[in-house]
């Protein structure tokens, strides 16, 4: 049976705006800000029927309303989002921290999938995704065209399974093709270890609900087992977000007093500010804040906040820019809406959307090469030399024990040359601090 434009147009119309007195006032003064454009919901209703009557195929008005509802809220930005119901079940199983799929954090640009940030030791981190690389197929499905939520679909699956990823990547001549296994993706926060002797290392990898926590017993167990910290470096690259507690608790940890984070939106109760309590659990001790492309979000607002207060220096590359927050809406027929209502600012009310965070001290990543790695060759030291003197104020056990950890140095050279710069900056700061107090 073929329903009438003007029958369709009068129950839309009829029911969403709700009635001939708003239609009425509408045409003949302003519109208020919760009535309904009359035209533009005229074109609605006419684009409906003509689908309902004459596309090549019969679509339900279930699937065409949501397609709509979708098409509304993709049109918005790229974090708005309509979520059905088993969406909306899925959104909550990934955030549980266990699922599976392939580890990667990714938005939608330019109808492309963007990777936001590979998350750590996962499989597309080791398979070599990078932070800012497009997505433009998954197997031999084309991503342009597909929604967020759809590419998602594809990209999770049962573990063992694979996929392989056609990506461009910013300096490449032509498309990368990368093979991924699927894997039971299990996200730990927080790692630590020793970089040197009284210099720390803290890792976070993803902002969960029990971050904070998991530092503040990392950074407890490093200064026990060390008679506590000359500095530390926090390490944000990569890292694409979370929970807004973790980031604030995290920030919290190293300040005693001032504000944090602070967000405004159109409605009141997203005008929301975080402020510090008293507590630096490294107690003045330097800080570096080490960041790049892919530290988004509450990344962002912890590298901001440290860089507002001077309480850290902030090391990296510029950090990727998402500053706004979103708003997890269940609706009352089931699934959910993710709207953006707020942005992020930091302390000195800088806004991080569409702008990142600039390091105080810019460093490319990579490490660099000697002719040795190459060409086999070696360089030539005085302790080369055949017939030369021994240094007779240090003993071979000395000696030995400054060749391991010059060689754990070099080794950090080679395997991350930006940590090995923070540490060397950091040393650097744990002299001044030494030399004022």
């Amino acid at each position: 049976m073929k329903v009438s434009t003007r029958s369709v147009s009068l129950v839309l119309l009829g029911a969403v705006i709700g009635g001939s007195l708003t239609l009425t006032q509408h045409v003949m003064g302003a519109r208020s800000a919760n009535e309904l454009p009359l035209e533009q919901m005229r074109t609605f209703t006419d684009v409906f029927t003509r689908i309902k009557n004459d596309y090549v195929e019969e679509v339900s008005d279930d699937e065409l309303l949501e397609h709509a509802i979708r098409g509304m809220l993709q049109g918005l930005d790229p974090h708005s989002a309509y979520l059905n119901t088993e969406e909306f079940n899925e959104l909550r199983i990934g955030t549980t921290g266990e699922f599976g799929g392939l580890g990667i954090e990714v938005g939608m640009e330019d109808g492309f999938v963007k990777v936001v940030s590979p998350i750590d030791d996962t499989p597309a981190a080791k398979a070599g995704v990078l932070a800012g690389d497009l997505i433009i197929r998954l197997d031999d499905t084309p991503v342009k065209g597909l929604s967020l939520n759809d590419a998602v679909k594809l990209m999770r699956g049962k573990p063992g399974s694979e996929l392989t990823l056609t990506i461009i990547r910013e300096g490449a001549d032509k498309p990368l093709s990368i093979d991924i296994e699927r894997a039971v993706i299990k996200t730990t926060s927080v790692r630590h270890r020793m970089l040197d002797e009284d210099f720390g290392y803290l890792r976070i990898s993803n902002f969960q609900t029990k971050t904070t926590a998991d530092l503040l017993k990392a950074v407890k167990k490093m200064n026990k087992e060390n008679d506590g910290l000359k500095g530390l470096v926090l390490d944000l690259r990569n890292n694409p977000g979370g929970v807004l507690s973790g980031a604030v608790g995290v920030s919290d940890a190293f300040l005693n007093d001032g504000m944090i984070v602070y967000t405004d939106g159109r409605e009141n109760d997203s005008k929301l500010r975080y402020d510090a309590t008293d507590g630096d659990i490294l107690d003045g001790a330097p800080l570096i804040v080490m960041v790049n492309g892919g530290s988004a979000s509450a990344s962002e607002i912890v590298a901001g906040a440290m860089q507002d207060h001077g309480r850290a220096i902030v090391l990296g590359s510029k950090t990727f820019g998402k500053g706004s927050v979103q708003t997890i809406q269940d609706l009352p027929a089931g699934g959910a809406v993710k709207l953006t209502t707020s942005r992020y600012f930091t302390p000195k009310g800088r806004s991080i959307q569409a702008l990142g965070i600039e390091p105080d001290i810019s460093t490319k990543p990579g490490s660099w090469t000697r002719p040795d790695d190459e060409d086999g060759y070696t360089p030539l030291t005085e302790s080369s030399l055949r017939g030369a003197l021994s240094n007779t104020t240090v003993d071979e056990d000395e000696a030995t024990e400054e060749e391991a950890e010059a060689a754990k140095e070099d080794n950090l050279v080679y395997d991350d040359y930006q940590l090995f710069e923070a540490l060397n900056l950091l040393k650097g700061l744990a002299i001044l601090n030494k030399k004022s107090s």
